[in-house]
């Protein structure tokens, strides 16, 4: 096994990803919207990575919300964006938990029945007045406590409905004024102002199986590299600091924020003490040298992947569309 998250081209698997994702064997998967056509046919691609991988693999989606949704109407029905429960946490916390829980057990559910056991939830980032929007009302609110008890809350959904969870952007993107998709952010707060951002991520420590970290440097912690790359953040802030013990996975190694050639990006994330690193856009060439570049996952990897995909319970026997109205009656209130 490779410690490697890979996507795909299309709506089926070519001879030429079958014949690489045999030979590397990829810790995981991630599927896009070119990708997913129907349900049926994406429960036929989802199998055929199983095929491949086993059951037990995990295959991961962007499916927050929003902006955010690979799945998408008239097959997949629409899910309100995060900023939406923090706007009813602000009038009725205890409806906004409860809202937050029934719409990400409905998310798994849906996924679920598409062979999907990954979504990327999470996202714990504390939005600041000049932060660039590429987070905006991905967002639950601005506060960190906000954050940290509807963040727990879609844990919580996604794991009754049988979906490993994955908090992010470790250790925050919010104070970002750039796009990491298409440059590199340097935050300059120090170490106290980023207490703050940090807040959500030890709040949940415990409760998620999985983060994946920032392609955003803190001039505070690391003033050279990106926390991706960066073994001081991931050392010293993530697992010391914050005190996350579960699966850390790169953000995507095709995002600008990142230099250099897709071999050296995988081998710097990997090196930098990432478990995992993510390759999400299915062109070959540069899955190939992602592959070529690692070596095979290590046993520490190994123990904090089989915990992860052991952290999601059997999936609840509910109906989607009852959660759906249940989550729209709350959420009325606000």
């Amino acid at each position: 096994m490779t410690p490697l998250i890979l996507g795909m081209s299309g709506e089926v698997l070519t001879a030429d990803e079958r014949a690489l994702f045999q030979d590397c064997r990829p810790a995981g998967y991630i599927v896009f919207k070119r990708n997913c056509i129907d349900p049926a046919q994406l429960l036929a691609l989802t199998d055929s990575l199983r095929e491949i991988s086993g059951e037990q693999v995990t295959i991961f989606i962007d499916q927050e919300g929003g902006r955010v949704a690979r799945l998408q109407p008239p097959h997949w029905p629409l899910f309100p964006a995060a900023a939406r429960f923090g706007e009813l946490y602000d009038r009725a916390p205890i409806s906004a938990i409860e809202a937050c829980r029934v719409n990400a057990l409905a998310i798994a559910l849906t996924l679920r029945a598409v062979g999907i056991n990954g979504d990327c939830l999470p996202l714990l980032d504390v939005p600041q007045p000049d932060g660039h929007g590429i987070i905006g009302d991905r967002a639950f609110a601005d506060q960190p406590m906000w954050i940290s008890a509807l963040g727990k809350a879609q844990l919580d959904g996604l794991r009754a409905g049988g979906v490993c969870g994955v908090m992010k952007h470790i250790p925050g993107h919010g104070r970002a004024r750039v796009d990491s998709h298409l440059d590199l952010p340097v935050v300059d707060a120090t170490a106290a102002e980023l207490e703050v951002d940090l807040e959500p991520f030890r709040t949940l420590r415990a409760a998620a199986p999985m983060a994946m970290t920032a392609h955003v440097v803190y001039t505070a912690l690391d003033p050279e590299r990106c926390a991706t790359l960066s073994p001081i953040v991931i050392g010293e802030t993530i697992r010391k600091d914050i005190g996350f013990d579960g699966l850390l996975m790169s953000d995507d190694l095709g995002m600008k924020a990142l230099g250099g050639d897709f071999g050296s990006r995988a081998r710097d994330a990997l090196a930098a003490d990432c478990d995992i690193a993510l390759h999400c856009s299915g062109d070959m060439a540069e899955m190939r040298a992602v592959v070529d570049a690692v070596g095979p996952i290590g046993a520490e990897a190994i123990r904090r992947l089989d915990a992860a995909i052991a952290w999601a319970r059997p999936p609840e026997d509910r109906q989607i569309a009852d959660l759906i109205a249940k989550r729209d009656a709350l959420l009325a209130l606000a």
